[in-house]
């Protein structure tokens, strides 16, 4: 009886043995790095590379079996039987080739399963080929041994196949080798120690046997395949970590170029960041590989939430501090074939930041920083709601600047605008943390303060003083009016309580501007009565209850007519006569100065082309129509189709008119000189720089405000502006007429200093058109027999 392990033990060839150590370790190398190979191939050359992966590992397993059998020399003839032989190299690469196919699936358990099916492909190729081992004599088998070499192949083999396929370093795939060759080796020792041969002489080795030599000529050219095919692993792990490498550096360079911050994390730990996430952190991307996520986002998990759901968080840089920050996480499953998590970090400062400006500008006002209208109703309407919950009481005032469109219209808008800010400085500093203060609109502000006894009025007082002190040196002098309305006093509800504060203004205003008043009923009335005025204004027109009427201009000499001023009459159907005084002002506050202008002047150039002879035409323009882009070819228009001479209309307009917009007055009145019309300045004297503007403006004659012709024989200082202006007319070339001529002796002052043309109710009241009939209708004067 000779015992397997003991001739392991004495009688070996030890070059041999070393030589399947050899086979067996590039063998196990070969086959490992030709699977992994085959997991990262898709579609059919996945297949492909798996059958060279089994080919390299069925021969690895075959080779090192056969030598190990070549280096036995137990002193008996010995031989192996064609079929079994070829039989256990097709085991070894059949098995072999299905585990492999199981463990590339992707999961750890099939990488196990398939393992273990390598493992059974050893043990079958194993006993395939002990099967083949031909002596003089019977192998007996010891079943324990035979079951344990069989698990320990099963065992290796699983374990060797989970850690090669997930290894991602070098030292890995060493360790899924190392595994290999002991499931290879550790079975074939424990399985060589389960048989014992029993020498026979009566047993006679087949004559179709392999001899010795012919084995080792099979095991040479498995061998070889095994190199073979070994080399073209080695040049196929080259090109892939050459492949590799490029990939990491193009993500690399993708990464680094993304302005968000982007992570890899598995299980929490940073495997590669990039640059915009390192500047983030406060360090290099270098240092954040291997460290905590959790380090720099606290509040973050890897793996919460939703998938491309965006959260906001706080990320600590390693300087300290926080930066908020928007986190995106989407799990990565092929990222070195273990389950990682990508993290898109973006910082919110930026947004932050505008939504802040944004927030602001929504409820301030850009220019003076004061709470804008939107955010004061809101707070009014939550002091509404605390002062019922308490019994209180609240007072609200309305400010807005006096004459502030005069000063825009003198100083410019950038004075406008400064004056609007040092009232919100000057007035706001007066407040307390209980008081609101905003821009409503325009020049118009509102203050919100709660209510004691008169507070209100001595805050109003206060604001009224302190406006009052600033010198007058330091730019246009800030007035201001102010109406006070208080909540539940005065009004019962929001809008009531505004109104009845506007009202309050409005009054202020009337009874002579820089003061304030407190609301009482008889406001409301008057308000109303206004806003009624407004209304029925608006249809006047429509309604035909305006007229002309017209006051002639003589010859002061002579006292020839030479031409009428038409002048405007609202009878309202119940109010009766309103003067011009009262209805102009709020016509050109409301923009019906517009319509109503246009059918003054289409009513006069109608009258006067009916006229016989052929006297001028005079109308008042206001500064709303003077500065209207359209306002020309209006007038154009309007003596087309009235057939009425341009030379026949005088246009008169005020100084005021002319100091909103300079450049676009004189753009416009020198287009109308250009049709022909005739240019006047009214009410000359009472508006600003006048001198100036008869040298800018091209003016055919100047008009003196009846103010100034006023018992002008017996007023010295009137007479004396009267006589300058007459000089300056003679000295420019300019007609002068004298506007409110009412006495015999106001006339022959006249006479004397030799102005030439008048107005006024001595030479004839404004009347309708058919009451001068003999003017308009009658046979044209003969100055020279007038003169006689």
């Amino acid at each position: 009886m000779l015992s397997l392990v003991g001739c392991f033990a004495g009688e070996h060839n030890f070059w041999l043995v070393v030589l399947a150590a050899l086979v067996c370790t590039l063998a196990s190398a070969t086959a490992l790095e030709l699977l992994i190979h085959a997991g990262r191939a898709g579609g059919r050359n996945r297949y492909i590379w798996l059958t060279v992966a089994a080919a390299a590992g069925g021969s690895g397993i075959w080779a090192t079996h056969f030598l190990a059998m070549l280096a036995f020399e137990p002193g008996l003839p010995s031989g192996y039987g064609v079929g079994l032989t070829l039989l256990s190299y097709v085991d070894a690469v059949a098995i072999t080739g299905l585990g492999f196919a199981l463990a590339t699936t992707g999961r750890r358990i099939q990488a196990a399963l398939g393992g273990a099916v390598v493992g059974c492909g050893i043990a079958v190729m194993h006993y395939t080929g002990m099967a083949a081992f031909q002596v003089p004599g019977h192998l007996v088998w010891n079943p324990v041994p035979v079951v344990i070499s069989v698990g320990l192949a099963a065992a290796f083999g699983a374990a060797a196949l989970v850690v090669g396929l997930s290894a991602t370093t070098v030292r890995g795939r060493f360790g899924g080798g190392a595994l290999l060759i002991l499931a290879i080796c550790g079975h074939h020792f424990t399985g060589m120690a389960a048989v014992t041969i029993l020498p026979d002489p009566t047993v006679e080795i087949h004559a179709s046997a392999i001899r010795t030599a012919w084995l080792a000529a099979a095991v040479a050219a498995a061998s070889f395949l095994i190199l073979l095919l070994a080399g073209a692993a080695l040049v196929l792990d080259l090109r892939d970590r050459k492949r590799a490498e490029f990939e990491r550096e193009r993500l690399r360079s993708l990464a680094n170029a993304a302005v968000e911050g982007l992570v890899v994390c598995r299980g929490g730990e940073i495997v590669s960041a990039n640059e915009a996430f390192a500047r983030l952190a406060g360090t290099g991307a270098s240092n954040l590989v291997g460290t905590n996520l959790a380090l720099y986002l606290p509040g973050v998990a890897t793996g919460a939430g939703t998938v491309d759901q965006p959260l906001e968080a706080d990320l600590v840089p390693a300087s300290g501090g926080t930066i908020p920050v928007e986190v995106i996480m989407r799990p990565v499953a092929e990222y070195g074939r273990l389950p990682h998590h990508a993290v898109a970090v973006r910082d919110l400062r930026a947004r932050r930041r505008a939504e802040s400006e944004i927030h602001y500008l929504a409820h301030h006002d850009a220019l003076t920083g004061l709470a804008n209208r939107t955010s004061f109703h809101a707070r009014l309407e939550r002091e509404i709601r605390a002062a019922d919950a308490q019994g209180g009481r609240l007072a609200v005032l309305c400010l807005d600047l006096d004459r502030f469109k005069e000063v825009n219209d003198l100083f410019g808008h950038a004075a406008g605008d400064a004056m609007l800010r040092d009232l919100a400085l000057r007035a706001g500093g007066l407040l307390d943390a209980k008081q609101l203060m905003a821009r409503l609109g325009g020049d118009e502000f509102a203050i919100l303060t709660p209510q004691a006894e008169g507070s209100a009025e001595r805050l109003a007082e206060r604001i009224l003083s302190t406006l009052a002190a600033v010198p007058a040196a330091s730019g246009p002098v800030i007035a201001t009016s102010i109406g006070i309305a208080v909540y539940p006093d005065d009004a019962a509800d929001q809008r009531a309580l505004l109104s009845h504060a506007d009202a309050a203004l409005y009054r202020a205003k009337n009874e002579g501007r820089g003061t304030f008043r407190r609301y009482d009923a008889s406001m409301g009335a008057q308000i109303r009565d206004r806003r009624q005025l407004e209304h029925d204004l608006r249809h006047a027109v429509t309604r035909g209850e305006l007229e002309l009427v017209y006051q002639p201009q003589s010859e002061i000499g002579t006292g020839v007519v030479t031409g009428f001023e038409a002048l405007l009459r609202w009878r309202h159907p119940t109010r009766g006569s309103i003067p011009p005084a009262v209805f102009v002002p709020i016509a050109e506050e409301t923009g019906a100065i517009l319509e109503i202008g246009a059918w003054v002047l289409r009513e006069a150039c109608r009258a006067a082309a009916s006229w016989p002879n052929p006297l001028a035409i005079a109308v008042n323009v206001s500064a709303v129509q003077l500065h209207n882009p359209h306002f020309v070819q209006f007038v154009h228009g309007t003596l087309f189709e009235a057939s009425l001479k341009a030379e026949r209309l005088e246009i008169e307009i005020t100084e005021t008119a002319l100091i909103r917009d300079p450049a676009r007055a004189l753009l416009t009145l020198r287009q109308l000189k250009a049709l022909g019309v005739q240019i006047a300045m009214d009410d000359f004297g009472t508006g600003y720089s006048s001198l100036s503007n008869l040298r800018a403006f091209p003016f055919d004659r100047i008009k003196i405000d009846g103010s100034f012709i006023k018992a002008v024989h017996s007023n010295p200082q009137g007479a004396a502006i009267v006589r300058s202006v007459l000089g300056l007319g003679r000295g420019l070339g300019l007609a002068v007429v004298a506007e409110g001529v009412e006495t015999a002796e106001e006339l022959s002052f006249l006479a004397q200093e030799n102005c030439t043309l008048a107005q006024g109710y001595l030479l004839g009241r404004p009347e309708p058109i058919a009451r001068f009939s003999t003017h308009t209708h009658g046979a044209a004067p003969d100055r020279a027999a007038a003169v006689a």
